[in-house]
């Protein structure tokens, strides 16, 4: 970077930094003239959305942890301290709390906009598995800070979910055990989560890191799905789209801000309010909203799988449910093959763009059954709507590929633009 051209800066201290260390030239070149697609639409602003929301997430969370105790004995005596004694304790809960749904609502919107649009397609894959990685490490550091209050539903959710690595084969048994730090859900697993969710966001921040480099190597996806073929066809980021993004970033505020001051126990269960006793179990355990299909995914697999009208079993039905629930996670890591298409928008693609309704749909529909107790209609919507999510992804993309019938695509971006103006 030394040896390449360098911005001359009006201010002289931040000409007086850059020519010692050029991260303002690195600014101005990735932020300020970076060729962007001139026809964004405001689904791109969920990337921008859910970056201030992680440093949030991070700068509120540094907070809290100065008045947490890790404690099986104080940690839900230290939260209600958090909220009746610590100034402004509340706030800051209020906005961590309510901050890991606005992160999920950012994330989901930004994957769903990926796969939409076709932003999974070469030469874009990398970008897409590190986007993935990025979902993994979030959905990990929020299952270990629903775990910290150590309420009835902390407690119990932990011990439950923890509880389906007994399943896996041969090191199951041992590797609960080295989780749990003990043979129960005790001090010390809560010890290890509040550890992990610590340091787990940062390294959520190296992946971003890595997420907006691989971006800037291969450069943004836009809605016609077709790439820039000279500067008519591409805008500066700044000032264009930065004040796009701050724009939408704005109007997402006002939207969290509303949750925090004015119901910011709407996706709360009445279960965190009641501290942790092992002994005692909920009528009903359910997690958080945003891990509600996979919940209902997990418990969708009643029935061990193996030879009919035979009592040979290879797969039994807690493990089939933790395969089906980590697989539904894994085949988003491998979109970019499994859809065949040479076309990336779902502009172009009506039936890619009706298949992805219906798996938004069953997506929607596992959450909800996730939510009810896992018996009657709800388990057989659970189990419809799972295997319809598998479908999508195992035999409707690849066949897409080879029978669906495309629109044509146009010239140019610019190309499209005018004539949508016209």
């Amino acid at each position: 970077m030394g040896s390449g051209p360098r911005e001359d800066f009006k201010n002289p201290v931040v000409n007086w930094i850059d020519e010692r260390l050029p991260v303002f030239t690195l600014m101005q070149k990735e932020y300020g003239v970076f060729p962007t697609p001139k026809n964004f639409n405001y689904f791109w602003n969920f990337g921008a959305i859910a970056m201030v929301v992680l440093v949030t997430m991070i700068v509120t969370g540094i907070f809290l942890a100065m008045n947490y105790t890790a404690h099986e004995d104080m940690a839900f005596d230290s939260v209600e301290r958090i909220m009746r004694d610590v100034n402004y304790g509340w706030l800051l809960r209020y906005i961590h709390m309510n901050g890991a749904s606005m992160f999920f609502i950012a994330i989901y919107i930004h994957i769903y906009r990926g796969m939409y649009y076709g932003s999974y397609k070469k030469p874009r894959e990398l970008l897409w598995i590190l986007g993935v990685l990025i979902l993994v490490l979030l959905m990990a550091t929020a299952f270990m800070g629903y775990t910290l209050p150590w309420s009835q539903m902390s407690g119990w959710g932990a011990t439950v979910i923890t509880s389906l690595f007994s399943a896996i084969p041969l090191v199951g048994d041992s590797l609960l055990t080295w989780l749990w730090g003990g043979f129960s859900v005790d001090n010390p697993t809560l010890n290890r989560f509040y550890a992990l969710h610590y340091l787990l966001p940062f390294v959520i921040c190296a992946v971003v890191f890595l997420h907006i480099w691989a971006l800037h190597v291969t450069g943004s996806n836009n809605p016609l799905g077709i790439e820039p073929k000279g500067p008519q066809d591409t805008l500066p980021f700044h000032p264009y789209y930065t004040m796009k993004d701050s724009f939408g970033i704005c109007v997402f505020l006002v939207f969290f801000a509303f949750m925090v001051f004015f119901a910011p126990n709407y996706l709360n269960h009445a279960d965190h309010y009641v501290p942790f006793d092992p002994l005692v179990t909920p009528q009903h355990i359910v997690p958080e909203w945003y891990f509600l299909p996979f919940y209902a995914i997990l418990r969708a697999v009643t029935f061990d799988i193996g030879i009919p009208l035979t009592k040979i079993v290879f797969i039994e039905a807690k493990l089939g449910g933790v395969l089906a629930m980590f697989g539904s996670i894994a085949l988003l890591g491998f979109m970019p093959w499994l859809d065949t298409s040479k076309v990336r928008s779902a502009k172009f693609r009506p039936m890619y763009k009706l298949a992805l309704f219906g798996l938004v749909a069953a997506f929607v529909a596992l959450g909800i059954a996730g939510a009810k107790p896992a018996e009657g209609l709800w388990l057989y919507v659970s189990q419809v709507s799972m295997a319809y999510y598998f479908a999508f992804f195992v035999v409707i993309l690849p066949m897409l590929g080879k029978i669906e019938k495309t629109k044509p695509l146009p010239g140019s971006i610019h190309e499209a633009v005018t004539a949508k103006a016209k």
